[in-house]
């Protein structure tokens, strides 16, 4: 079977990952129903530095402009899922190769408490006018739905995005950090 190269990711599974997120996104399930971070984790694993940030970029950037909805708060909400992503492309290249279905799991909390943080009680005191600690405690039901959604997420994508969460053989000692080609 042919692989891509270590940093490779097939754009074929990003852009059709990207269009999954934005048409679930568009079902308004619930609120903050984002299946943005599941995708984005092995994403963030397997691609370069700029691909890293890029798929979340790319994937926020999109649904706003599909809805109209583009402004001060894309950027805000692109650049923050952005610099997420990056984040954990070094830190998992840090891991040398031992990311697992847990460490997704375990990122996923992490990486959506900062994404609320900062787009909730940070961000929208500062553009909007609320005061902080007002913006932090009705951040609370918002972040606990998405942390449930986000655990869902994860769950069914990761898998489907990095076979070796699914049990795929890896290449040589540990996991893999290469995907499959599109063709596989």
């Amino acid at each position: 079977m042919a692989r891509a190269k270590a940093g490779q990711i097939p754009g074929v599974k990003m852009v059709l990952a990207g269009i999954f997120c934005n048409l679930y996104r568009l079902l308004r399930f619930i609120p903050n129903n984002d299946p943005i971070m599941g995708a984005m984790l092995p994403f963030s694993r397997a691609g370069s530095w700029w691909q890293a940030g890029l798929f979340a970029f790319l994937t926020m950037a999109s649904f706003d402009a599909i809805t109209g909805k583009v402004g001060s708060w894309t950027i805000v909400t692109a650049a923050t899922y952005a610099a997420i992503g990056l984040a954990f492309h070094f830190a998992y290249g840090r891991m040398k190769g031992r990311v697992s279905f847990w460490t997704y799991i375990g990122s996923s909390v992490a990486g959506v408490l900062l994404f609320d943080f900062v787009t909730g009680p940070i961000a929208s005191s500062l553009m909007f006018g609320p005061p902080f600690w007002d913006s932090l405690v009705g951040q609370v039901p918002f972040t606990l739905l998405h942390l449930a959604s986000i655990a869902f997420f994860v769950a069914a994508l990761t898998p489907l995005i990095d076979r070796t969460v699914a049990g795929a053989p890896a290449d040589g000692e540990g996991v893999a950090r290469e995907f499959p080609t599109d063709a596989s």
